[in-house]
């Protein structure tokens, strides 16, 4: 659950809690806890994969702003953020109930 949470702390942070939370937890327990170990490199892939894509549609909104169609990347990346914060709510809700949470159209960067 905590590091699912833990990448909330992103906001704060200017987006680089997005992946250390997750990582800091899956380095201290993958060895002691399977569950946490799984659930800790799913919230860490997530969040690669997010910051992947946000990264991408600000550097082609800003670059696309100069032509006045870059609006729609930025809104892009606005419903990017939405949705990482949703599905960072249900992987949360879902790991406290004890249920391996597998986020949608996530990169498996860390296996």
């Amino acid at each position: 659950m905590f590091a699912h949470l833990s990448a909330l702390t992103g906001i704060f942070t200017g987006g680089l809690g997005c992946v250390l939370g997750p990582l800091i937890i899956w380095l201290i327990q993958r060895e002691t806890m399977p569950f946490v170990d799984d659930q800790a490199k799913e919230a860490l892939n997530f969040n690669i994969t997010i910051a992947i894509v946000t990264l991408a549609l600000v550097a082609v909104g800003t670059v696309l702003l100069v032509i006045l169609i870059g609006f729609l990347f930025y809104l892009a990346a606005f419903a990017v953020g939405i949705y990482w914060l949703v599905m960072t709510i249900i992987a949360t809700i879902k790991s406290n109930e004890g249920i391996a949470y597998r986020y949608p159209m996530t990169l498996r960067l860390v296996s």
